[in-house]
């Protein structure tokens, strides 16, 4: 019965899956609560159908608890998103969702991974950083906040072969 219950109202471990075109609606609602300027459904739609993009989903029952996406070129990848639900937060399933995917970025070929995140961005900057990725630039203004004066964006990189 417990396990008929934890199913019904989605309360057990995130399942983690590959994103496919029909999670374009729930990942633009996500990714419109996590950022500034969301994406449209369309627009993740387009990135889902891209042969090129990689994406993986972290699912709570029917729920959309997390979501990353890249995109490859040329035996490299650029984490374009990663979004986790406030509900999903602090306990572990961004690192489980990047350690999915940066392994199956491996399997692909890829050979380095590049990401940006905002400076202040104290959570992220710990994950990526305890995830092997280190700073290899910076872009200063490149973010703007409330007071519209600007952030400096992190150019992280990881070497997978």
């Amino acid at each position: 019965m417990i396990n008929f219950l934890t199913r019904l109202f989605g309360r057990g471990d995130p399942v983690l899956s590959e994103a496919k075109p029909r999670d374009a609606a729930a990942m633009a609602a996500l990714h419109a609560a996590s950022f500034r300027r969301g994406w449209s459904d369309g627009e993740f739609e387009r990135l889902l159908t891209d042969r090129a993009v990689v994406a993986h989903r972290a699912m709570r029952g029917r729920a959309l608890v997390g979501f990353i996406i890249s995109r490859m070129a040329a035996g490299e990848a650029e984490i374009l998103s990663v979004a986790v639900a406030v509900s999903a937060s602090g306990r572990g399933l961004g690192g489980a969702m990047l350690n999915l995917h940066l392994r199956r970025l491996a399997g692909l070929g890829t050979r380095a991974v590049f990401l940006e995140v905002g400076e202040n961005n104290i959570p992220a900057c710990r994950l990526y950083m305890s995830a092997g990725f280190h700073e290899v630039a910076r872009r200063q203004g490149y973010y703007r906040n409330a007071a519209e004066q600007g952030s400096t964006a992190l150019v992280l990189r990881r070497d997978l072969a």
